[in-house]
């Protein structure tokens, strides 16, 4: 008998057979919730939900109303941590475990004289607010309101509010959540109701979908009174996506095509974002905005894909930049330096990324760069190169001076060059991504472990309504190697000042603070590793009958960690599969008979409390025979 000692390179591999990723490497070929440390896999760390983050009222949800996008993490001039999350509906502020709706108001009806309807037995309030501009979807906030038909006044004046469904242009019904207990005509008192920006401030679009409807496509085309659709490709609905960015102590704020809004740190936590146009000496804000950034150090707003200030059409490839130093000041004089630029490859800009010397500005076709040289022309512009262009508006990350992004069919990194970015699970990713949701997919560092991760919607969820990232892809940038697997993120984080460690959100608005513990907040972590096919011998023309799996690993006590170990005699043979086998702490050998030339092994483990780490492995092997 031969004790044989069995290596596999770290990474993994899909884009290949397993039996090539066998004989070349060796490597693996399937991976979930594990990393590469030190060229050997190891589970994840765990994540655990942030529980104790509330408006006012610590009655009211601790859930976000909305599908979370994007969140930003600083730290102000008063030495406090906040941290702002925009939403399909709302915009959010955190601070000191405290959650603050600051989403901008679209208008305040006032002074209002009973406007609510009572039916007995049914939770649906009717409110009549002449002219309120609503639409279905849309929330409201209930101020000052008195108790009506069996339904308190806290409850109606609940800091939450409420989703509106649209009856008419005069009325709404908003669902209060418990029976009245008395039906009643008019009622509720004179209250005022705050109006929060919805449909037509481009809020609440869950995906990006082809536009049908009334008015779309050319004239007389199709039959008259019916929707008319058009081609996904010339015209889409943006999903509601936001851009956040640090101004000072203060923060600046738009959804993708729409406004640019302000909160203001001296206004206190409990105001409010504003327009910035609507700030004292504003001065040609543009009121369509795809994508907003600050350049650094020189201190301009950039807004990119916006309305052209001379023909007051919305151009997709126009990047306009504010005076310096003020974010309200669009217009363009002698003795200012706002300005303005259009590029010229592409169909429309995707992302905008800070970067050490110059802002990266992605269109769908090709990559720019915005470097500031001063009066009198504020920015130089230099194509990069073309047939790059990005998919998503935050799929673009910086690390250490290099930007990493995902395209149509490739990863890319610029370090003063473009290049493909080499990817051994290319094929797999790609084939499995949605590309209808393409424009979901986002990425986010864990400096810690040297780790970029994008996270995707893949083509297996099955979310009927709203389908949001569910798998992902990582990438080691420190030694070149890829993981994948599955986990539901909308947003990623890393850590930052209070936060020690990565934070995110998921899809229904909880917050993850990850790299804590071992678990699924409590819950079993289903993790796995998998190796190609390896041949046992050289040649691989020998039959090998192996009695024994000598395994290496380090583990907690209460690990329960699982070995399977597969083999074939030809590549494309039947598989033979033996155990799951218990691997604990203090598991010297694992004993089995099984024949084969090729051996591949799986550990795997679905424990609230597994936490391991994996070496090299040894199996006593003896030639069988010679066909």
């Amino acid at each position: 008998m031969t004790l044989r000692l069995v290596q596999i390179q770290p990474g993994v591999v899909k884009d290949i057979t397993d039996y090539s990723a066998g004989k070349n490497g060796p490597f693996y070929v399937d991976s979930n919730l594990v990393r590469f440390k030190n060229g050997f896999p190891e589970k994840i760390g765990g994540w655990q939900q942030e529980k104790y983050f509330y408006s006012t009222d610590p009655s009211t949800s601790v859930l976000l109303q909305g599908t979370p996008k994007k969140s930003l993490y600083w730290r102000g001039f008063d030495g406090l941590d906040r941290i702002a999350v925009g939403t399909t509906s709302h915009l959010y502020l955190i601070k000191d475990n405290t959650l603050h709706d600051i989403t901008p108001l679209r208008k305040t009806s006032t002074s209002l004289n009973n406007p609510f309807a009572t039916t007995n037995g049914i939770q649906t309030i009717t409110v009549t607010d002449t002219a309120h501009g609503a639409s279905t979807g849309d929330f409201v906030v209930i101020d000052s309101a008195s108790a009506i038909g069996g339904i308190s006044a806290d409850d109606l004046n609940r800091q939450a509010g409420y989703r509106i469904t649209k009856i008419d242009a005069n009325s709404y019904s908003i669902d209060v959540g418990q029976n009245a207990s008395s039906t009643v005509a008019s009622g509720g008192g004179t209250l005022n109701i705050k109006y929060l920006i919805g449909s037509a401030e481009n809020m609440g679009v869950e995906s990006a979908d082809p536009a049908t409807g009334w008015g779309v496509g050319t004239w007389n085309a199709g039959t008259w009174n019916t929707p008319r659709t058009v081609a996904s490709n010339s015209l889409v609905f943006d999903a509601t996506r936001w851009s956040l960015n640090i101004w000072g102590d203060d923060l600046l704020a738009n959804n993708r095509n729409g406004q640019i809004y302000y909160w203001s740190r001296t206004g206190g936590e409990g105001t409010r974002a504003v327009l910035a146009s609507s700030l004292a000496g504003a001065s040609g804000v543009p009121i369509e905005n795809r994508i907003t950034s600050v350049s650094f150090p020189d201190r301009h707003f950039i807004t990119a894909g916006t309305i052209n200030a001379s023909t007051s059409v919305f151009d997709p490839m126009l990047i306009r930049f504010s005076d310096q130093e003020d974010f309200t000041n669009f217009t363009v004089t002698a003795t200012n330096t706002a300005g303005d630029q259009r590029l010229e490859i592409g169909s429309k800009i995707i992302a905008v990324t800070p970067s050490k010397d110059e802002t990266l500005i992605q269109t769908d076709e090709a990559i720019y760069g915005m470097t500031f040289v001063g009066p009198p022309f504020t920015f130089s512009f230099r194509l990069l190169a073309v047939n790059c262009g990005a998919v998503a508006q935050e799929g673009t990350i910086v690390v250490d001076s290099r930007a990493y992004w995902i395209g149509k069919s490739n990863f890319f990194l610029y370090n003063g060059s473009v290049q493909e970015l080499p990817c051994p699970v290319k094929h797999f990713v790609f084939n499995r991504i949605n590309n209808d949701r393409l424009d979901k997919t986002h990425v986010g560092h864990n400096k810690k472990f040297n780790e970029i991760t994008w996270f995707y919607v893949s083509t297996s969820n099955t979310a009927q309504n709203n389908q949001e990232p569910d798998s992902y892809v990582t990438y080691n940038y420190q030694d070149q190697v890829w993981t994948i697997g599955e986990l539901d993120r909308n947003t990623w984080t890393d850590a930052k000042g209070f936060k020690t460690v990565p934070f995110a959100f998921d899809k229904d608005g909880r917050l993850y603070n990850h790299e804590t513990g071992t678990s699924n907040d409590g819950e079993a972590m289903n993790c796995h590793i998998e190796s190609a096919e390896i041949e046992i011998d050289a040649d691989g023309t020998r039959q090998f009958l192996i009695d024994r799996i000598i395994p290496d690993a380090n583990m907690s006590v209460s690990t329960n960690l699982s070995l399977e170990f597969k083999t074939r005699k030809y590549p494309n043979a039947t598989e033979i599969t033996k155990g799951p086998f218990a691997v604990a702490h203090n598991t010297e050998k694992i004993s089995t008979r099984v024949k084969g030339r090729q051996i591949a092994i799986r550990y795997s483990s679905s424990g609230a409390n597994d936490d391991w780490s994996l070496g090299d492995f040894r199996i006593n092997a003896q030639a069988d025979s010679v066909r």
